[in-house]
């Protein structure tokens, strides 16, 4: 499955804070330095699944705050977790 992201990078602390423009929007921590924040959306999106970092993968916008993530897990599971 492919989620929408809005990423506010440098945040006081990484947490879902709603939709911006249709996506979901999450802050994080990270500074968007050397793919930092980059990394950081991955590894808060795989604890808030339950599930490794090897099956999520950013296709595309890793230069920018809007990404697309593809998520290799049952739709329903990631829909459930992340409240959407």
């Amino acid at each position: 499955m492919n989620i929408s992201l809005y990423i506010q990078p440098g945040a006081k602390k990484s947490e879902i804070s709603g939709f911006h423009d249709g996506k979901l929007k999450i802050r994080i921590c990270a500074p968007p330095v050397e793919g930092a924040a980059n990394e950081a959306v991955v590894k808060f999106i795989a604890k808030i699944l339950g599930t490794s970092k090897s099956k999520i993968k950013i296709i595309s916008g890793e230069k920018s705050r809007h990404k697309t993530l593809q998520i290799d897990m049952p739709e329903c599971d990631i829909i459930e977790k992340l409240g959407l």
